[in-house]
């Protein structure tokens, strides 16, 4: 009897365990924390405390843990790799004593000693080898001794001086749920992915510090000059505090659905007047997001003030860590923003660093749902320049105009990217921008009253656990009754999610990017210009560029010459396609200029002016990029140069016996092919250029290489590389030099005289004295040494010309400029 009661209970227990399985789980972590900041070398020593539950149906034989100060080690990390990418250089050049890691480690798993194995790619993920395995519905507990170096604050967090932002500071556990371990290397780009808890956190520091943390604050116990203060969150994936010695604290309470919340502001005293709203814009921001999404669980809600001075903010529950940006409109913003991230990545846990538009997109739509309530009808008012002249022609939402910018030009990316995989520029127009578009969208499909629904379904259903794209979906279709396949696929697609529309011409004085998905603008207005032989040259300018750019593109600027009289002017108008979807892109173009290059002044004492035009044909093809983090353009270039040029002619009337001046008109033509590989990585970037040009009699080939030498302490070392030859394709004769003379390549750098295609601008184009005749080029050697007015100058050459130019800038310690106040 007692074995079929065994069995039986067995296999109830069985059934009940197999139930909760095949439905959601997830792993749980509760921490108990001691701490103690060192202000004298910026360290902390702590001693951590973890109950790690196995919620899952696997056994686990390890657990991967994050060691993410260890991301500051030195420059071999993915961290210091993507500001690379990111263009950004402070850290990898960073000295030791502003990087940071964590060490004296010494695990124990159930009071058993437990070894880390070291990733195979990553200094700031281990594996901890549990001595037993963990098997399911068990728990083990996880204590380890840590000592942090904190780095500076290149990136969330670290210290400025003595003010300390201490975040993603302890061992913590990877996730683990139905899809798996997620270990990741901590990065700038891209947030985190923890498991939900309970924290116990023990700070001590010196008592003249005042300290801000997650949760809230459970006792105060001065030590002499220390002091110890505990605070403890329940249900959170994080814990961050933050100390500063010049904190000035703000604080109220607000009644929320029955239940009082702490208000708490810590800022700094030179924003003062900026932030004497800021617990008014933290209420707006609770309330608005307990309305729309579900009521806010905590008692206490913290904003403090980044000594850091970078603009925006970072999130952790229950707190952020945020700049105001100058204004009090910019920190009513970045508040509304940072609080709303307690709902989206807070409470909603989602995978941030794969999902980030399941956190800032659904975050950025309640953004702008916050502007249309407190600011006017058409959102956005908050955030419109204040000055009249950029306020009429600005948009309310940049972002939005260069998502459609970026969008045109076909480098956008799928709202469903992995954050690291973003661009720069993409992580901020597609995972908030447009993903807060597709939420716009939705709503419209839905209706308002209908998307409220779904939303506060899915904060209620998933709150406090860890939701996926398809959950969402199951919900969303759901309360809706719809099929929302074609909504969420685009999801997964490039593109506009707005339909296009037909637009009208609209005029505009100078320019406007305000309602372009409604326009198509023609701008004017004046326009004015100069040079030794026209002198003041005075017109309009005309042109339909904007942004998103047209297909169509065209600029034209017709100038009155007061000094030659002349009409002169320039243009161009261009058609672009792209062919493709990664941004490749075939440009055909023409140019088009007039204006005079010298001038003669006769026996008469009649100033007559010597004029140039030019028209030049062009077709360029842009190569894409298979990545679209890459910094690499690849183009490849065809121009045709017509040229006409006005000379002078002396000639005899041996009938008459008087000289005659003429003055003939030349044309000629130049044909260019040129292939341009340049990266633009702010480490090391480099250009060059092969070119080769015909024209009557010639042929002119040559490369042309740039490297750059990043110094240290800023600026660098330029080096550049020119190799060409010249080729004649007929009989080298006296006259065939002559006639080919300014296309023959130049040690030193070339003059006005001998810019043949009309490239660049010369203020005295053939002028041999005075300040208007020290222009030079940066073209072939480009030795800056003038040998023009010798009898032959000095290095100029119809064979083979090589050149190495070395280009510096001063260190800034040496440089006396620096003594300067600008």
């Amino acid at each position: 009897m007692k074995k079929l009661l065994l069995l039986t209970l067995q296999y109830f227990i069985f059934q009940s365990a197999f139930c909760q399985y095949t439905g959601y789980w997830q792993q749980q972590v509760n921490y108990k924390i001691q701490v103690s900041l060192n202000e004298a070398d910026n360290t902390l020593d702590g001693f951590v405390q973890m109950q790690y539950h196995n919620n899952s149906p696997d056994t686990l034989h390890y657990i991967w843990f994050h060691l993410w100060p260890n991301a500051y080690k030195n420059d071999k990390t993915a961290f210091s790799d993507q500001l690379l990418e990111n263009g950004r250089t402070d850290f990898y050049f960073s000295n030791e004593e502003y990087r940071g890691y964590i060490n004296r480690l010494s695990f124990k798993a159930d009071n058993i000693s437990a070894n880390l194995e070291d990733h195979p790619q990553h200094q700031d993920i281990v594996k901890l080898i549990l001595p037993q395995a963990l098997a399911p519905g068990q728990q083990v507990k996880i204590e380890t001794p840590f000592h942090v170096k904190l780095p500076y604050n290149f990136s969330r967090g670290g210290h400025i001086n003595q003010s300390y932002q201490i975040t993603q500071w302890y061992p913590k556990p990877a996730v683990y749920d139905k899809k798996g371990w997620h270990q990741m290397p901590y990065l700038d780009q891209g947030e985190f992915y923890s498991e939900f808890g309970d924290y116990n956190v023990s700070i001590n520091v010196p008592a003249k510090y005042v300290v801000a943390a997650t949760g809230n604050l459970q006792s105060e116990t001065k030590n002499g000059a220390t002091k110890e203060m505990i605070f403890t969150q329940s249900n959170v994936h994080d814990f961050a505090w933050f100390a500063d010695k010049d904190f000035i604290v703000l604080q109220d309470t607000m009644q929320l659905a029955g239940k009082v919340i702490q208000l708490k502001v810590y800022h700094l005293p030179d924003e003062k007047n900026i932030w004497k709203n800021s617990i008014a814009y933290i209420k707006n921001a609770v309330t608005t997001k307990s309305n729309w999404v579900g009521q806010y669980p905590y008692d206490v809600v913290s904003v403090v003030d980044n000594a850091a001075n970078t603009p925006g903010g970072m999130e952790y529950p229950t707190i952020t860590l945020l700049r105001s940006g100058g204004s009090q409109e910019g920190l009513e913003r970045v508040i509304n923003h940072e609080v709303g991230h307690n709902w989206f990545y807070g409470i909603l846990g989602t995978n941030e660093r794969d999902l980030p538009w399941m956190d800032e997109g659904m975050n950025t739509y309640y953004d702008r749902r916050y502007a249309e309530t407190f600011y006017d009808a058409k959102a956005g008012s908050m955030f419109e320049p204040k000055e009249k002249f950029f306020k009429n022609r600005f948009p309310a939402y940049p972002e939005k105009l260069l998502l459609q910018t970026v969008v045109k030009a076909k480098k956008d990316q799928p709202i469903n990217t992995v954050s690291g995989n973003f661009s720069k520029l993409n992580y901020g127009l597609v995972a908030y921008e447009k993903a807060g578009e597709w939420m716009k969208m939705l709503e419209s499909q839905l209706g308002k009253e209908t998307f409220d629904k779904v939303m506060q379904t899915y904060y209620e259903r998933w709150k406090f656990k860890h939701p996926y794209p398809e959950d969402f979906k199951i919900i969303a279709e759901e309360i809706s009754g719809k099929n929302l396949d074609a909504e969420f696929s685009l999801l997964n697609k490039k593109g506009s999610l707005e339909k296009q529309q037909n637009k009208n011409v609209k005029l505009a004085s100078f320019y406007s990017l305000k309602e372009t998905g409604k326009y198509n603008y023609i701008s004017l207005g004046p326009a004015v210009g100069y040079n030794f032989y026209d002198k003041l040259m005075v017109g309009a300018f005309i042109h339909n560029y904007s942004l998103p750019q047209n297909k169509f593109q065209f600029f034209a600027a017709p100038l009155y010459a007061t000094g030659s009289k002349k009409l002169n002017g320039i243009g161009r108008a261009g058609y672009s396609l792209y062919p493709g979807i990664s941004g490749q892109k075939l440009e055909i173009s023409i140019a088009a200029e007039n204006f005079s290059g010298d001038s003669y002044t006769d026996s008469t004492n009649k100033k007559n002016a010597l004029q140039f035009s030019k028209i030049a044909p062009s077709l360029k093809y842009i190569f894409a990029n298979k990545n679209a983090r890459s910094a690499v353009t690849k183009y490849i270039q065809w121009k045709t140069f017509f040229i006409s040029e006005t000379s002078l002619l002396f000639t005899r009337d041996t009938v008459q016996q008087v000289d005659v001046i003429t003055y003939p008109v030349k044309h000629r033509y130049l044909n260019q092919l040129q292939f341009v590989l340049e990266n633009e990585r702010v480490l090391y970037p480099y250009r060059g250029a092969i070119q080769a040009e015909q024209g009557n009699g010639f042929v002119r080939v040559n490369f042309t290489g740039n490297y750059f030498f990043n110094y240290v302490k800023g600026g660098g070392l330029n080096v550049r590389l020119f190799a060409g030859k010249f080729f004649y394709t007929g009989d080298k004769t006296f006259v065939k030099q002559f006639e080919t003379d300014k296309y023959h390549l130049n040690m030193s750098g070339p003059k006005g005289t001998e810019d043949y295609t009309y490239s660049n601008y010369f203020i005295g184009r053939n002028e041999f004295e005075k300040l208007s005749s020290q222009q030079i080029m940066i073209r072939d050697g480009a030795f800056k040494v003038r040998t023009d007015l010798l009898s032959n100058k000095i290095g100029k050459t119809d064979d083979w010309l090589t050149a190495v130019n070395f280009t510096s800038s001063i260190p800034k310690q040496i440089n006396p400029l620096e003594l300067l106040p600008f």
